[in-house]
């Protein structure tokens, strides 16, 4: 990825918490067909020094068998991102040289693919993901709450996959590269637009 050093996050805790709030990714692979790539949600596990990524898979999604042969992994997680007016900039009324960009953050995983056949394992993932995604609501669902036999035969259709985080790369392109005066148009800008995630990023720069 390309990564000017202005827009380098290396903070562990930034990079697991935007993994934790934009889960969903895309998983790409190599194999003998070539580049394969398809949105998987992960979980985020405290395993290892990096952290563990875990998710399920359709056992019949192309993607296992170059998993089970040891192929590369590459897994993109996309966090807020917005469009960005020149408007926004009070730089643009002193010499105009200005001109529209995107920001967004993004962080990049890469480690070793293991497939993982035991129903035990899905099961508990299926827990963890599903207690952490629904903890907000007031009557959470649980795994506990499918019929047992509707619940086995899902099983029988998944496969798990564990990710040891070996890398982790971040990228959070956020108007660094511009004056503090011209960020504060930008965060302006954006909470006028109710963009407040990407606002709260930009304004953390400042």
């Amino acid at each position: 990825m390309y990564l000017p050093d202005v827009f380098r996050e290396e903070r562990l805790d930034v990079l697991h918490n935007l993994i934790r709030d934009y889960p969903l990714a895309t998983l790409v692979t190599t194999g003998p067909q070539g580049l394969d790539a398809n949105p998987i949600p992960f979980f985020l596990a405290e395993a290892g020094d990096k952290g563990t990524l875990r998710a399920h898979l359709a056992r019949s999604n192309p993607q296992v068998a170059d998993l089970r042969a040891g192929c590369d992994a590459l897994v993109i997680f996309s966090g807020p991102q917005a469009y960005v007016t020149p408007s926004w900039y009070p730089s643009k009324a002193e010499h105009g040289k200005v001109a529209p960009t995107w920001n967004y953050a993004t962080v990049q995983v890469r480690g070793a693919p293991r497939i993982i056949d035991d129903s035990q394992w899905l099961v508990t993932l299926l827990k963890d993901f599903t207690d952490h995604e629904e903890q907000a609501r007031p009557h959470p669902w649980q795994v506990a709450d499918a019929p047992d036999d509707y619940l086995a035969a899902a099983l029988r259709a998944l496969v798990g996959l564990e990710i040891p985080i070996d890398t982790l790369v971040g990228k959070w392109k956020v108007s660094q590269n511009r004056s503090a005066t011209d960020r504060r148009g930008v965060a302006r800008g954006l909470e006028e637009d109710r963009d407040a995630a990407m606002a709260a990023l930009v304004a953390a720069t400042l």
